[in-house]
């Protein structure tokens, strides 16, 4: 049991010299005494040599995991570690740095223009930390060659034979006293990060070499295409296409003043992806860059959208709404970062943000304009996010002011169910009225092709709220029959029908609740749309008889041309126009707009996201004006006014 001491003197204050501050408490050096610090050893000694390349003093740089998993080499092709004895010391430069806390040749710009290290304490840090640690030095033409264990020399600098070129070689294992027995290097982990090192600096040549791996690989990367290639091997694994699909990605590149590289692409995620870095060094936490590329984004897109007059109707684009689903690659350049804390997780530099902003921000509100086709999708996409979001929002709202229901599925009573339970195989046709409902459940294929009648018109979905749309009784049905939920339920997997037939009247009544289900489909259930599986049925409008021949119309000008090539000598045809689909007997129905081998349908697409959106604002929101003008534009184009 400990005993509380009475007295406090200068005799309890306790003085850590050299590196022992750094064995006392490591965590305050490396994050802790995980994996995760573990690791950022190796970072801290692959950083120097990625140094020496961004400054343009190396080439390559060449990382070897060897056999036993914990000892790791890095050796770089620059001009090396300094060997001359310093004065004030007595010591070669190479021991001195090795050995002191803020010792370092980063502190001066003449050294270092750009580094990911100012603090001084990365290879003595690792030195400290490290079982034993070997430096070998290519300088003068000679080898120099130094070996340390737990922060102290264990022999003097000495020269090993001749050498060409020049550079640095650290070969170093962490101690199992600070780290424990287990823990081992992550060869997958150190890869990626190197390969990520290769995208970051154009030119550089890495060599990572994995001799725990049976047999030894040895693999070379080098990527001359930089951060714009390193977005596309990003955007590949995440699985998630570009918008619009096959894009062009936006690539900006700044050296002078400021010196960065960006790449950004939209994509069908739903969350944003930014990978950025400092000097090369990975920042997982963001920072005052990361907050400039995105100022930057949200204001390039806000005036594009302003500039070209598209600003959406009945709903507020958020700043996330804009960046939702953007993927990023940033790499900037500062003289003197001011990372959060020894780890450079997160950058603090306050001017940054301004810097990166005034960059970006006009070469991407370039790029939009100069690329109008993906700027149209890429707007599309950011006002589906908003009325998502809203929705979404809405509905949740709604759910929360009812009681609890029973999640079992519970079909509509009026729904004439097919008997297979494959989506691929089955059919949903949703028909207008209880008569046309009567025939095409008479007329159907019972095992694969089920009916859902409705009765009148339905809700407008453009101009109700979301909690109405959901307690609305036949949408309600809609989503029932369908399986697949809505708002933030919605789950396209759960989709019992692999094809949705909107089978209504070849009239305009017909017309008219067809693209009420349309917005309806198009407003809350549009992944539906966008996977093909809404189709509208083409029931015809005319049945003619020619002798003992029988024609099927879809309107008047496809009767007339039955007619005329049809009628042969004196046959006169006979003509019966149905004025609606429960005039057709259920053999009439199956043959012509049920049957897969004779029916005709049409597959809806979104071919033109943003005009859809603005069109179906005009013709089906609130505003009456805008409907007025479309009437008005386009009266001249109606021949025939079904009334």
């Amino acid at each position: 049991m400990a005993t509380k001491k009475e007295t406090y003197t200068g005799a309890d204050i306790q003085v850590l010299e050299g590196l022992e501050p750094v064995r006392k408490r490591p965590a305050m050096y490396i994050g802790g005494t995980d994996s995760t610090g573990y690791h950022h050893l190796l970072w801290e000694i692959l950083d120097n040599s990625v140094d020496e390349v961004i400054n343009g003093f190396a080439t390559t740089v060449e990382v070897t995991l060897h056999k036993d998993g914990r000892s790791v080499t890095i050796v770089d092709n620059g001009r090396g570690i300094p060997v001359d004895i310093m004065p004030k010391y007595k010591k070669p430069a190479v021991e001195v740095i090795l050995t002191t806390l803020h010792a370092g040749g980063k502190f001066e710009q003449g050294n270092y223009i750009h580094s990911g290290g100012l603090h001084g304490v990365g290879s003595s840090v690792v030195n400290a930390l490290a079982r034993k640690l070997v430096v070998e030095i290519k300088l003068h033409g000679k080898k120099h060659v130094q070996t340390f264990a737990r922060g102290k020399a264990t022999s003097t600098l000495k020269v090993d034979g001749a050498a060409r070129g020049t550079g640095t070689s650290v070969t170093f294992e962490p101690d199992p006293e600070i780290f424990g027995e287990k823990l081992k290097f992550d060869a997958e982990l150190v890869r990626e990060r190197l390969e990520a090192k290769s995208y970051l600096h154009k030119g550089m040549t890495v060599v990572w070499k994995d001799e725990t791996s049976s047999p030894p690989t040895s693999v070379t990367y080098k990527h001359d295409g930089g951060i714009a290639e390193y977005l596309t091997k990003v955007v590949t694994e995440r699985n998630k296409p570009l918008v619009p699909a096959g894009s062009a990605a936006f690539y900006h590149s700044r050296d002078n003043g400021v010196r960065l590289e960006a790449a950004l692409a939209w994509t069908e995620a739903t969350d944003e992806h930014i990978r950025s870095y400092v000097n090369g060094i990975p920042t997982p936490l963001g920072g005052t860059h990361e907050a400039g590329l995105r100022s930057a984004v949200v204001k390039a897109v806000r005036n594009y959208i302003e500039t070209h007059g598209i600003a959406p109707k009945g709903v507020t684009l958020t700043a996330e709404d804009i960046r939702e689903g953007i993927t990023a690659i940033l790499s900037t350049y500062v003289v003197e970062p001011q990372f959060q804390g020894q780890t450079k997780g997160r950058l603090n530099n306050p001017e940054v943000s301004g810097q990166v902003d005034g960059v970006l921000r006009p070469a991407l509100e370039k790029w939009l304009n100069d690329n109008k086709s993906i700027a149209e999708s890429v707007v599309a996409r950011i006002v589906l996010a908003a009325r998502a979001r809203e929705a979404s929002r809405a509905a949740s709202q709604a759910v929360s002011r009812k009681t609890a229901v029973s999640h079992r599925l519970n079909l509509p009573g009026k729904l004439a169910d097919c008997s297979s339970t494959d989506p691929g195989q089955s059919e949903l046709f949703i028909v207008e009225g209880d008569s046309a409902g009567g025939s095409a459940k008479q007329g159907r294929d019972r095992r694969t092709q089920a009916i859902l009648p409705l009765r009148g018109k339905v809700l407008n979905a453009e101009q109700a709220s979301t909690d109405k749309v959901t307690t609305n009784k036949e949408l309600q049905d809609i989503v029932s029959a369908l399986g697949c939920g809505i708002g933030s339920d919605f789950d396209i997997s759960k989709l019992r029908y692999g094809r949705v037939f909107l089978l209504m009247d070849a009239d305009s009544d017909g017309h008219h609740i067809a693209t009420l289900l349309l917005t309806f489909f198009y407003r809350h259930l549009r992944p539906l749309i966008e996977s093909g599986a809404i189709h509208i049925a083409q029931p015809p409008l005319y049945r003619v008889d020619i002798g003992k021949e029988t024609y099927w119309a879809l309107d008047e000008p496809d009767r007339d041309r039955i007619i005329k090539e049809k009628t042969k000598g004196n046959a006169k045809p006979n003509i019966m126009r149905f004025k609606g689909l429960g005039e057709m007997t259920p053999d009439e129905l199956k043959q012509t707009t049920l049957d897969p081998k004779n029916r005709m349908s049409l597959r809806v697409t979104i071919d033109k996201p943003l005009e859809t959106d603005r069109l179906i604002n005009d013709l089906m929101g609130k505003d009456v004006s805008a409907r007025f003008r479309f009437i008005m534009e386009r009266a001249s184009e109606v021949q025939d006014l079904d009334v």
